[in-house]
């Protein structure tokens, strides 16, 4: 049971990852639009405002950042405290959802 968990957290992931890196790339290249064309925050705030293409967007940065933070927090954890079971993967479930609930908070704020 043990493995197959391991190894679910292992493919969710390298998915995470696969979704973040496009993501992340687009993210990038927004804010050095915005500080190469002078843009503000107001003005970065009036068109994202009720778009549900960057609520979309940054929804699914936000929940794959939170799993995937998560999963590798897990990991380095378990290596260095030699922490195991139930309660690492309790602690480390807690984790993603403040993430996530931190998170869509604030994509919620901005759209």
């Amino acid at each position: 049971m043990a493995q197959r968990m391991e190894l679910w957290l292992y493919v969710v992931q390298r998915l995470t990852a696969m979704i973040l890196a496009p993501l992340v790339l687009l993210h990038l290249g927004v804010i050095l639009y915005a500080i190469q064309g002078g843009v503000t925050g107001e003005e970065i705030l009036a068109r994202t405002q009720g778009s549900l293409g960057w609520m979309l967007v940054y929804g699914l940065f936000v929940l794959s950042a939170g799993l995937h933070g998560a999963i590798g927090l897990r990991g380095i954890v378990r290596e260095l405290l030699g922490w195991h079971g139930p309660s690492l993967n309790l602690a480390a479930l807690a984790f993603a959802v403040g993430l996530i609930w931190l998170g869509l908070r604030a994509v919620g704020a901005v759209t």
